[in-house]
């Protein structure tokens, strides 16, 4: 374990203690967010990706260990184990220098080579690859003329896969190909003649005839090659300068040949093991390393967007009316208490076919009155623009303030299980009304209900390796919760879910045990829960929240295990404890280095927390007014300025909500002011308010283009 933790240190760039330190915290069962939080003292005060990463990596040199040992026995088994060999298998740092070293060794397939070996050729390939050659190749290649050789030629041909194989295997030799792969590979796109889908070929326009060096190509351009290839509308194909390549293997594995006849066979062979063996897996290993970077790039994308939805700005403490707009079948509207709650539902026919405005007027008016209602969040999709328009012609948006909101996965989450279980009488649209508008009230709380992949803020993320996604993305989900903290009374399972050492089992034990037993009173309580143990309740309840509790820091991020420490600060000052949170006179008087011994990070952290007591870190919801003059994409002209709200960020730029059906894109080209820019995540950031200025309208293709260089 120390090896791994040491290079764990190096890889990630950290010192060896702190990653020590963490490596015996994550080996105990404590979870990231409670190091992160809670442990900074132990960890030097890494933080949530530090420890992430810390924890990544030491699993893959775990599995590099067992992949270490794996090789080591086979290779004994075979009993060609030996003290240089063990010595280079012990050094190896990566899959591949490891895979490279076994691959001599590793059982094959019956080869050419194969073959040739067990007609008893290779002391021939041995005799051509020596140091003085063979002067005259061909009579030493009639000695092996017997039984299935039938000619010196065959003789020199099986010598020739030999020589190409043990080629293939070279390490030197795989590293020069790996190297020319790394600095001059270059990818050309063109269209797979066989393509006949017009839809298709339309999608992936820009790539038939495309040219980039790998080492510089976007990872979105490389996603797209690939989704183009395994469509059936592109071919790929990749180009180094394969005859320098050749000649320089040749030069790293060959010993010079005083014999210019053993000298041009064995060159022979080395490019037939470069062309037929060595380039071909060589260019696989890389391609899946490119394609690893590349989904990586992906993955840390979409994760950002997501961290920024799920981290969306709450609407606190309003009754809120929420309208799943439509035309034929009518707006769906629910109205839901400041907790999410479902108060009543019901249809109105604001637009045509059935367009009633003076019913539907009397009805939304009714509901505002009933219930109290403050806010009305409106769904984004068809119908959107005229269901605001009526709101807004009618009057109802003087009333209540309006929120136009992403519908995105909201008809996942109506039709899922967990929808027909909380309303079991109520329709899959009634069911989406409700969605729409529990994602104004805490975007958060909702959005943690939904397949993340269907929330609509990724990219290419039906392309990457979906297990590398899922894991990424439950982190990003679960270092959300945690750091907003939960509601120990009004929290769904699915939100409870990502505390910190809970889990999905155990979050539906406590919605259990809370139904029949009430509202929980105090963070003490939740070890009343069955099977609830004293190691989860350690993970999990600095971020609970108990508003109700009779003691004040349960509303907090205070551990349970710090209250002592609080309770010292209150004796010191003379106060009760319960006067603490929220009292800055008091807490200014509060000296940390009295109380060392708790650390200082922690102490910090108490004081932060006192000053704010259930503080939650996101700001208030904002609202965009939509120029109420563009309905539609033909009312775009070039040159308009025009409000809009950013919905999804990409490698290549981000999509831009202007109010009508179809999202303008904001070209990563045409963010910079003055700058170059080439991270999109820098200048905008998801659920951004801004001016937009449009540059071109692309009827034909629905595609609308944008701008903020000049504003």
């Amino acid at each position: 374990m120390a090896d791994i933790i040491e290079i764990a240190a190096r890889h990630l760039n950290l010192p060896v203690n702190k990653v020590r330190a963490t490596a015996q915290l994550l080996a105990s069962g404590a979870t990231i967010p409670f190091i992160s939080r809670y442990r900074k003292e132990v960890t030097g005060n890494l933080n949530e990706i530090e420890i992430n990463n810390i924890q990544l990596e030491i699993e893959r040199l775990s599995r590099l260990e067992e992949r270490r040992d794996t090789i080591l026995q086979a290779i004994e088994e075979q009993g060609k184990l030996t003290d240089e060999l063990r010595q280079r298998i012990a050094e190896a740092e990566t899959a591949a220098a490891l895979e490279d070293v076994y691959l001599p060794f590793r059982p094959k397939r019956r080869t050419r080579a194969s073959v040739a070996r067990d007609r008893g050729l290779e002391p021939l390939a041995r005799m051509l690859m020596s140091a003085t050659g063979v002067a005259d190749p061909e009579a030493a290649a009639a000695r092996f003329v017997k039984g299935e050789v039938t000619s010196t030629a065959d003789a020199l041909a099986g010598a020739k896969d030999i020589i190409a194989e043990w080629v293939s295997e070279s390490v030197p030799a795989r590293n020069v190909v790996r190297n020319r792969l790394a600095r001059e590979a270059v990818v050309h796109a063109s269209l797979n003649p066989k393509a006949d889908d017009q839809e298709k070929i339309n999608t992936f326009r820009a790539y038939v005839s495309f040219s980039h060096p790998m080492r510089s190509i976007a990872s979105h351009q490389y996603l797209a090659l690939q989704r183009g290839q395994a469509e059936g509308v592109l071919r790929l194909t990749v180009d180094i300068d394969d005859d320098r390549a050749i000649e320089e293997v040749e030069r790293r594995t060959v010993k010079r040949s005083a014999s210019d006849a053993s000298r041009r066979l064995v060159g022979e062979a080395v490019a037939d093991g470069y062309r037929r063996l060595l380039r071909p897996q060589i260019e696989s290993e890389v391609d899946a390393q490119w394609r690893e970077s590349a989904e990586k790039a992906a993955i840390a994308i979409f994760s950002d967007n997501l961290r920024q939805l799920l981290l969306a700005s709450p609407l606190r403490g309003r009754n809120v009316l929420a309208i799943d707009p439509g035309y034929r079948t009518g707006c769906k509207v629910v109205a839901l208490d400041s907790n999410g709650a479902l108060l009543a539902d019901d249809v109105i026919y604001p637009n045509e076919p059935k367009r009633d405005t003076v019913a539907a007027m009397r009805t939304l008016m009714r509901l505002i009155d009933e219930y109290e209602i403050e806010a009305i969040a409106l769904g984004d999709r068809t119908a959107s623009r005229a269901t605001a328009d009526f709101l807004r012609s009618s009057g109802i948006a003087d009333f209540c303030e309006v929120f136009v909101v992403s519908e995105s996965g909201a008809s996942v989450y109506s039709a899922s299980d967990l929808a027909r279980e909380e309303f079991p009488d109520k329709d899959v649209t009634v069911r989406g009304a409700v969605s729409i508008g529990r994602r104004l009230i805490d975007p958060l709380a909702e959005l943690v209900k939904i397949d993340p992949k269907s929330i609509g803020v990724g990219q290419y993320q039906h392309d990457v390796d979906q297990s590398e996604l899922r894991r990424a993305l439950d982190f990003v989900v679960e270092s959300c919760v945690n750091s907003v903290g939960v509601n120990l009374n009004t929290a769904s399972p699915q939100l409870l879910g990502y505390v910190a050492g809970i889990g999905k089992q155990m979050a539906q034990r406590i919605v259990e045990y809370r139904t029949a037993h009430g509202a929980f009173a105090s963070r003490g309580d939740l070890m009343r829960v069955p099977r609830l143990g004293a190691k989860t309740f350690e993970q999990a309840v600095g971020f609970l929240r108990v508003p109700e509790s009779a003691n004040p820091l349960d509303n907090t991020g205070i551990h349970p295990e710090s209250y002592a420490v609080v309770e010292q600060m209150a004796r010191d000052l003379g106060v009760d404890p319960a006067a603490l949170p929220a009292n800055d006179a008091l807490i200014d008087r509060i000296d940390p280095a009295r109380y060392a011994a708790a650390g200082s990070a922690t102490v910090a952290d108490i004081i932060a927390e006192l000053r704010r007591p259930g503080r939650d870190p996101r700001e208030c919801a904002d609202n965009v007014d939509f120029d109420p003059t563009i309905n539609e994409i033909d009312d775009l002209r070039p040159g308009m300025i025009l409000p809009g709200k950013v919905t999804n960020i990409t490698a290549f730029g981000a999509f831009i909500d202007i109010g009508i059906k179809e999202n303008g894109l904001l070209h990563v080209s045409q963010m910079g002011r003055g700058r170059r820019v080439t991270n999109p995540g820098e200048v905008v950031k998801i659920n951004q308010i801004l001016q937009v200025k449009v540059l071109d309208v692309d009827l034909d293709r629905r595609r609308i283009s944008l701008s903020i260089k000049d504003l």
